[in-house]
């Protein structure tokens, strides 16, 4: 490898993780807008034209008056003064124009790089799958404000997942690229050890899922309390068979029963992720070399914290969502999945450069 391929290769990897970084704090930012109550304040999607703020008085009266015509305003925050509607216009603005951010900082290299021809065909074809899971992204990030545009004051909770999980699918797979582009040697693992490797990542998907709907249906606000949810460990809602319909399903917000049910899974399947990861740490430090190591520390870190932090969300939950604590408990979700996708592909590659 000449000089200049080996330079152009190094750059191509500062510009991927630049990404992966992006990406991450606009799932974030996401998280943030939602638990701030931000995501509705912008009702109109102009992609050119919306990156620019409103400048005087006459401009913010003109977006405020349409925030007052949405469900969301006429529901729950009728009568917000300018000063509140400002507030939450910030974090929906801000979290808009990151994402126009990360689409300058992907298009110009990409074109930079695809002159000097610094883009194998896996490379390519890579990108391609990542400018397609930010486009669906994007795209129903729209159709979720919608909404909460048309008779809900909220997004609905469904919708959000979904483009949550895009917003996370596109992460990984951006974090998978950059790896690739990468020299890290391979982690020499039995079938054992991959098999369990594979169930804790499913585990984790479904738990970050149903997180999502957790945040999106506000279930934390109906029991914000721990070990117990309301002094029972499973609410009598989720026994009344009455409760379970199509309805309650699609029409969540009707009824208590929906967001219960969200709540009582992603509660007990934490406990199940939390002694498996756990056990598997342990039995890790037993078998592995001590080189190893540092995998199970890490598994195991990662997951006591994650397990405080959620406690803590839920114990803070009265009238409120804390917002600190609900983005760092979903930021760490996101970066345990992360790190075991990282373990996964080291474990998977059999040469150390691609």
């Amino acid at each position: 490898m000449d000089t200049s391929s080996a330079k152009d290769k190094k750059l191509v990897s500062i510009w991927l993780l630049i990404g992966v970084i992006m990406v991450f704090v606009q799932i974030l930012l996401g998280g943030i807008t939602r638990l701030t109550g931000s995501g509705l304040s912008i009702t109109r999607w102009d992609i050119v034209i919306g990156s620019i703020p409103p400048l005087n008085a006459s401009d913010w009266t003109e977006t405020f008056d349409l925030y007052k015509l949405t469900p969301q305003y006429q529901k729950i925050n009728e009568g917000m003064s300018l000063h509140q509607f400002k507030f939450i216009f910030f974090w929906e603005y801000f979290h808009r124009l990151w994402a126009r951010a990360m689409g300058f900082v992907f298009l110009l290299p990409f074109i930079f790089f695809l002159f000097r021809k610094s883009l194998s065909s896996k490379t390519l074809r890579r990108l391609g799958v990542i400018i397609l899971l930010a486009t669906t992204a994007a795209l129903f990030g729209w159709i979720m404000v919608a909404s909460g545009l048309i008779d809900r004051p909220w997004v609905n909770a469904y919708k959000l997942t979904i483009h949550l999980g895009l917003g996370i699918g596109l992460f990984i797979y951006l974090f998978y690229t950059w790896l690739m582009e990468t020299k890290f040697a391979p982690l020499e693992l039995s079938g054992r050890w991959k098999r369990y490797i594979h169930i804790l990542i499913w585990m984790v998907i479904v738990q970050v899922c149903f997180g999502g709907m957790v945040s999106g249906m506000k279930s934390s606000l109906l029991y914000p309390s721990w070990p117990l949810m309301n002094d029972r460990w499973i609410p009598e809602i989720i026994f009344d068979t009455s409760h379970w319909n199509v309805d309650n399903f699609l029409l969540y917000d009707k009824s208590g029963f929906m967001p219960t049910l969200v709540q009582v899974i992603h509660r007990n399947l934490a406990y199940l992720i939390a002694v498996f990861a756990l056990v598997f740490s342990y039995r890790w430090i037993k078998s592995q070399n001590s080189q190893l190591h540092w995998v199970s520390y890490i598994l195991f870190g990662i997951i006591i914290v994650q397990v405080v932090l959620g406690i803590q969300t839920l114990l803070g939950s009265h009238g409120s969502i804390p917002v600190l604590y609900g983005v760092l408990h979903q930021g760490l979700g996101i970066l345990t999945l992360t790190f075991l996708f990282y373990i996964k592909i080291r474990a998977n590659k059999t040469n150390i450069s691609i």
